[in-house]
């Protein structure tokens, strides 16, 4: 059991933005805390694999060393089925904005910011991010009320009605 690594299968183009030494959360293992991890190695060869969809696609194997001791997954054995989160870039302080609240037009990205009562277009200069969040390197100010999911009757200068949703969904 000490000498266990994780196999994750990754899709080959999300296998590009992974490095070895990534930080890793191994989460749905089986026990209450994720465990950390460090990435090894990641493979040179892709393979091709059918999804559930009936999608070939293309993945690569990106294998994991454990960091937690052997005492915090007294449990886990070989061939056991484990979710991970890779890390491939992280800041410790950025603005963001909700990714819902962003939208391209042609090469550029824009949002709505509420202000006095009206929804105004405006120009961002978007960096990384996921399926919740992006870096916001210009553009807004921290504190800057958004559109989220603004629908096809949002456009610059209609005025609109906020409202509060807290970052969880509660």
């Amino acid at each position: 059991p000490a000498d266990l690594e994780a196999r994750i299968e990754v899709l080959s183009r999300d296998a590009v933005g992974i490095r070895a030494g990534a930080r890793v959360e191994l989460v749905r293992w089986g026990g209450e805390q994720p465990l950390q991890g460090r990435v090894r190695l990641v493979e040179p060869s892709a393979f091709t694999k059918i999804s559930a969809l009936g999608v070939e696609e293309q993945r690569v194997n990106v294998i994991v060393d454990f960091i937690d001791p052997l005492e915090l997954r007294p449990t886990l054995g070989d061939a056991y089925r484990v979710e991970a989160r890779i890390v491939t870039w992280e800041s410790a302080d950025e603005l963001r904005a909700p990714a819902g609240a962003l939208f391209q037009r042609g090469s550029s990205w824009q949002t709505y910011v509420i202000a006095n009562g009206r929804a105004r277009l405006s120009p961002v200069d978007a960096g990384p991010g996921n399926a919740q969040f992006s870096v916001i390197r210009a553009g807004l100010q921290a504190g800057d009320r958004l559109v989220v999911y603004p629908g096809d009757k949002i456009t610059d200068g209609v005025r609109v009605r906020p409202i509060t949703v807290a970052a969880d969904g509660g």
